[in-house]
């Protein structure tokens, strides 16, 4: 009893160390007994991992899965330490999940939402694109959207897995493109219709979860909720329908005038004649990010030599021996600042090579894809036992990728930049990235909003004088949320999460 009660008392040391970001704790705790990284609070609600995920403490999530923690291990109301990351935008945690080869697919007991729902309906782009290392291929785009796109070993794989998981639908059948769209997330709306998300999907015709909208509504329909007129343009631009009836009998049109989005009506009437703008691939479309993470994945983060050539430092960081080489102007980095690279740069790649290739920080070249350097160090990262019954994407094994970069790396010339001037790492900075968070539903101590407009919401959400500049009806600050907890998935289910939740804020 005496020993149960010490483990108990470490684990919940480690709890707060874990959500305070005491790293020197975790490490203190872990190394007296490595076990505690899989504990759990009273009654399983959550697992260091997922108050360390949560908070964005990077360093402890991987301390964590080192020392043994699930990478897929769920808390109370099944959700993994992937969906807690997505939920509050720490990519950073994504990023660490993805290379522990975390499932990205697996949803929770609630409401069947994966972590593309948590990160679509919060607004997180980058995340998102992130949850798509595995499925989009680092190929030109035009490969990505035919039905077919080549591996690299001379065969063909079909995409349905990706297009099985960009419409993955949750409770009520609410897809991602859905959640992005009421919230008026206009970069996670183009992103997810570039990675061919179903424009035209509906939700389940059954249930009580969508009465605020209407069941079997588009995703249009949800954007004349929100009233983002940009969300609406695009979602027009890509093939939605204005004539689509949901089954209370509603146009996207009377959604908008329920809801007083008085500003879409010129837009959505069915014998509009507005002129659509034409939309460019996403900025944050990233098509080099399966092959670093690949390379990554391989050579671990941690494998880097001691000792090594000055020659051969990286021109970025300075501080590591350059491992992978972008394809076209072969200008060489480590794997660590490729990876950073890939994941956070958001610059428009139209003037710098094809849609969705990532600017190189030394040339402003367009990279599509990298390839690892002859002789780079090959260590395997080090996972823990329970790991290997985890279900990665199998789209793309080791071996397929291996033959295909042995295939693609003859001679790799060392194309050096003699001085580089500090303007060039602009791509390469993190620009914080805001995390918006979806206010709780007050349905309890009042009731939902109406249907009918009232005239103080009708002055408040609509554009303030006829002379509004209409960029600033595209862009202007978000409305209130018009979204509650019942919009999406049944209160029975809203105590366990609550109860998750609110341990994680304490």
């Amino acid at each position: 009893m005496g020993n149960s009660f010490g483990c108990s008392a470490s684990g919940e040391r480690l709890v707060s160390a874990a959500r305070d970001g005491d790293l020197v704790e975790a490490k203190m705790l872990l190394e007296c007994n490595p076990c505690l990284a899989k504990y759990s609070t009273f009654g399983g609600v959550n697992s260091p991992l997922h108050f360390a995920a949560a908070k964005g403490h990077n360093e402890i999530v991987a301390l964590l899965l080192e020392n043994g923690a699930e990478v897929n291990s769920r808390n109370y109301c099944g959700q993994t330490a992937l969906m807690q990351a997505c939920r509050y935008g720490h990519w950073e945690v994504v990023q660490t999940l993805l290379l522990l080869r975390c499932n990205v697919t697996r949803a929770d007991y609630l409401s069947g939402r994966t972590a593309l729902h948590f990160a679509a309906v919060n607004g997180h782009v980058r995340c998102i694109r992130l949850l798509f290392a595995d499925f989009v291929p680092s190929v030109p785009l035009n490969s990505m959207n035919a039905l077919t796109f080549d591996a690299g070993d001379g065969s063909n794989i079909k995409n349905s897995a990706l297009l099985k998981f960009v419409n993955k639908p949750a409770d009520a059948g609410i897809t991602a493109l859905h959640m992005a769209a009421l919230n008026g997330y206009f970069d996670c709306v183009q992103l997810l219709l570039d990675l061919r998300a179903n424009v035209s999907a509906v939700t389940f015709h059954y249930g009580t979860s969508m009465d605020l909208i209407g069941a079997g509504s588009t995703p249009l329909h949800y954007a004349a909720c929100g009233g983002n007129l940009k969300c609406c343009q695009i979602l027009l631009a890509r093939g939605a329908s204005r004539m689509t009836l949901n089954c209370n009998g509603w146009l996207p049109l009377d959604v908008a005038k329920m809801w007083g989005r008085h500003w879409l009506e010129p837009l959505l009437a069915p014998n509009s004649d507005s002129v659509i703008p034409v939309f460019p691939p996403s900025n944050y479309l990233s098509l080099p990010l399966m092959s670093v993470l690949s390379i990554a994945r391989e050579s671990g983060l941690q494998a880097l030599s001691t000792s090594f050539d000055e020659s051969d430092t990286c021109a970025v960081c300075l501080e590591r021996a350059c491992s992978v080489a972008a394809e076209g102007c072969r200008h060489q980095l480590c794997v660590k600042c490729a990876l950073y690279l890939c994941s956070t740069s958001s610059m428009s790649s139209e003037t710098v090579g094809p849609p969705g290739s990532i600017p190189c920080p030394l040339c402003r070249h367009g990279i599509i894809a990298f390839v690892k350097l002859p002789g780079s160090p090959e260590k395997e990262m080090k996972l823990p036992l329970s790991l290997g019954f985890c279900t990665p994407c199998m789209l793309h094994p080791r071996e397929s990728s291996d033959r295909s970069l042995t295939a693609s790396s003859p001679d790799i010339r060392k194309n050096r930049v003699v001085s580089v001037s500090s303007d060039m790492f602009c791509p390469v900075s993190c620009s914080p990235f805001p995390s918006v968070a979806i206010p709780s539903c007050h349905c309890n101590d009042g009731p939902c909003p109406s249907f009918e407009p009232r005239d103080s919401e009708r002055g408040d959400e609509s554009p303030r004088s006829q002379g509004t500049v209409e960029s600033d009806k595209m862009d202007g600050p978000r409305l209130d949320r018009t979204s509650c907890s019942s919009m999406f998935w049944g209160r029975r289910s809203n105590s366990r999460e609550n109860q998750c939740n609110s341990e994680i804020n304490t």
